[in-house]
């Protein structure tokens, strides 16, 4: 580990950025993947407002296509957000309520046959939610139902209950990528994906789902990056200060809550510092923590990326290019 001669820094010069990633937008849609423009997802979330905007200043609005798509337990300010990135790029858009498709293929179904192994009431007018929490110094999946009466109750989930009820969820990442990429085809236009760096290296995506793009402009930015970003490229304020949430769950969840932990900008800093051979000591008083607890932030970052690297991989040959 090494020593820091200055405080950590994760400030970029916003107005380069932006012009290297549209040159590279441009290279790599037109060129190497000769098509038109680009499709994406608009959740009315900072990330995707910022790869919209982006998007626009790379082939204009007439070349940007976004996809609003929300279902049964999607949060009604994803919708309304959307809609206002939508307008105030000038851009087209479908709104496509996937409750259908999910219900059709048994998601919701299939979601509560699991939690009810845990909390045999649940059903109609119930909500859940995954949450992380500290136990012994290891992470633990607990989770959260409110029963129509307002009533809350919590447990620890067993792994077939955790696997069982994500497998559901992700049932509905898939479904939005495959209407965009319906969206794409239909236009002869590439999929923008819109994970920051901290999402894309801690694994934090559906594989073939969310995590399935053919252009990610902002995976290499932090996510306190991506937040410049939206300032200088006009992101309206409502949605720079709307904190991230999944959107996936029936209760209120936001990203911290159920994957990461920790604050962004503080995983944002402790990330840079680990990545950097900073020692834990001469870290914690810029993170703002007690160099035990950057030793435990360390130790997450390391053991997520062990455990996700199945969701960074390709599909695996016997023979071929690769192998």
């Amino acid at each position: 580990m090494s020593e820091l001669s200055e405080p950590i820094s994760l400030a970029i010069d916003a107005a380069a950025e932006s012009e290297r990633i549209c040159s590279a937008l441009r290279e790599q849609v037109l060129k190497r993947l000769r098509r038109r423009g680009v499709v994406l997802g608009l959740s009315g979330g900072v990330d995707s407002s910022v790869v919209a905007a982006l998007c626009v200043r790379a082939f204009g609005p007439s070349a940007v296509f976004g996809v609003l798509m929300p279902e049964q337990d999607s949060d009604p300010d994803s919708l309304r957000l959307g809609r206002t990135v939508a307008s105030w790029l000038g851009v087209d858009f479908a709104i496509e309520d996937i409750t259908p498709i999910l219900a059709a293929a048994g998601c919701y179904r299939r979601r509560d046959e699991f939690i009810r192994r845990m909390f045999p009431a649940y059903g109609a007018g119930w909500r859940s939610k995954i949450v992380l929490r500290k136990a012994a110094g290891y992470n633990v999946f607990h989770l959260v139902v409110r029963s129509p009466q307002g009533e809350e109750q919590e447990a620890r989930m067993p792994l077939e209950v955790y696997l069982g009820v994500v497998a559901t969820t992700s049932m509905k990442q898939r479904t939005r990528k495959q209407l965009e990429y319906y969206h794409a085809d239909r236009l002869n236009f590439a999929v923008a994906g819109t994970p920051n760096r901290l999402e894309y290296d801690q694994g934090f995506f559906v594989k073939n789902g969310d995590g399935a793009a053919d252009v990610k402009p902002i995976a290499h930015l932090y996510k306190s990056q991506v937040y410049e970003l939206a300032a200088y490229l006009g992101v309206p304020e409502e949605i720079r200060r709307r904190p991230p949430i999944t959107d996936t769950y029936s209760l209120a969840q936001t990203q911290e809550e159920f994957f990461f932990g920790i604050p962004l900008r503080t995983l944002d800093a402790c990330m840079y510092a680990l990545d950097h051979q900073i020692a834990p000591e001469v870290a914690a008083p810029l993170v703002g923590l007690t160099p035990a607890q950057v030793r435990e932030v360390y130790r997450d970052i390391v053991g997520r990326r062990r455990t996700t690297r199945y969701q960074h991989e390709p599909p695996l040959l016997v023979d071929g290019p690769g192998c």
